[in-house]
């Protein structure tokens, strides 16, 4: 199952990311999401995709990171440690990031590069030193489990992995034939992504079965572990520690400025203060409220938990964006587009049933730990709707 929601969520971020492009080269405004659906249905539905990234999407994952390093490091400093550590971990991304975006920039560089060095080695020697008689496709499920519920926790999980598609309309001004080389960069990238992911996954059953993987806090560093004993397994874990660090930064730098926008719109409490800049022109008390809501978060100590309450929570809003793409065909027909989601209408149509079958799975077919959190992460989001009431109100009544 874990193979086969590797390729269906691949496939599912290529869909996505046709659809999505098409939106973002057709509305070139900052802000994402916020600016799309803000122009396609209303101003309210913007503000509540905004509202959702700066609660729910950017402090979980940023969260679900801190967690991950703990847990890495509470390996060897006891996992009484793992909580402290994911605290000073996003504390200090925060103190790094107001010291300007050049600092933050350089983050992602070096992680960039440790990010590779990891996968490449446990790819090759996964392969080299491991036994290979472990079972890798079989069986599909555990026995008694549900196959749809199982495939739909499953490939909420794996489009984790593969955040970041929503990106990619960003470079179509800077091609000078998007129409033929945004497909190509999508397809051929998500797609080299896919095999990685795939391959890496296969090497780790190399040489751990599924039944040892499943219990493990940390299986990318008990695979290097068994190939390359104490000291290599520790280079291969601190390689994934400085990935996984650089990961985080992005979503701080990316979260901080959603929320810097929605303030500079006055549709955030206490707006005057998070759209300000401080002396190094970064919006410091955004990352700050980024960072605070991450720390809260990470008192759960859940890893999975809250990377696949982030996803979901995203996914809804993807979803209405697919739909903008047959919404904006319809109403302006003879915009000009520079860039056309290749077989219309297929593509967006499977790019919103894989939308809506991550939402269905989540709230019908899952557990019921899974189905509140689900559950609680809409009505948080709805929440936004008084607080962009009240705010603008309130700053309409100051000017």
């Amino acid at each position: 199952m874990g193979m086969l929601a590797w390729i269906a969520g691949g496939f599912a971020s290529i869909v996505a990311a046709l659809t999505f492009a098409e939106v973002a080269v057709l509305i070139p405004r900052t802000g994402g999401m916020v600016a799309y659906l803000g122009e396609v249905y209303n101003e309210k539905v913007g503000f509540l995709a905004g509202w959702m990234q700066i609660v729910i999407f950017y402090p979980a994952f940023l969260a679900g990171y801190g967690v991950k390093i703990g847990t890495e490091l509470g390996e060897y400093l006891g996992m009484q440690y793992t909580l402290p550590i994911a605290m000073i971990v996003i504390i200090t991304l925060v103190a790094l990031n107001t010291l300007g975006s050049k600092t933050a920039g350089g983050i992602q560089v070096v992680s960039t590069i440790c990010k590779l060095i990891p996968l490449l080695l446990l790819m090759i020697f996964g392969f080299i030193f491991g036994s290979g008689n472990n079972p890798v496709f079989t069986p599909v499920v555990a026995e008694g489990k549900n196959v749809a519920a199982a495939f739909g926790s499953t490939l909420l999980a794996v489009l984790f992995a593969f955040e970041g598609w929503t990106n990619v309309g960003a470079i179509a001004g800077e091609m000078k034939n998007p129409g033929r080389d945004l497909p190509r960069a999508i397809v051929g990238g998500v797609s080299i992504i896919m095999a990685v992911y795939l391959i890496i996954n296969i090497a780790y059953l190399w040489v751990i079965p599924a039944d040892q993987l499943m219990n493990l806090e940390s299986p990318a560093s008990a695979v290097a572990m068994k190939i390359f004993g104490p000291t290599g397994g520790l280079l291969i874990k601190i390689g994934i520690i400085i990935s996984v660090l650089g990961a985080a930064n992005g979503f701080l730098m990316s979260g901080s400025r959603v929320a810097y926008l929605l303030a500079s719109q006055n549709t955030l409490p206490v707006s005057r203060r998070l759209s300000s800049l401080n002396k190094n022109q970064v919006p410091a008390n955004s990352i700050i409220l980024v960072g605070f809501l991450a720390c809260l978060y990470s008192l759960s100590g859940r890893f999975d938990m809250l990377t696949d309450l982030a996803v979901f929570s995203c996914w809804i809003f993807y979803t209405l964006t697919f739909a903008c793409v047959m919404k904006l065909r319809r109403a302006k027909p003879d915009l000009p587009r520079k860039y056309k989601v290749p077989l219309y209408p297929v593509v967006p149509i499977l790019a919103i049933i894989s939308g809506l079958y991550v939402i269905v799975s989540q709230l019908f077919l899952s557990g019921s730990f899974t189905r509140m959190l689900s559950i609680g992460s809409i009505v948080i989001t709805l929440l936004g709707l008084p607080v962009y009431i009240l705010s603008k109100k309130y700053y309409a009544a100051r000017t």
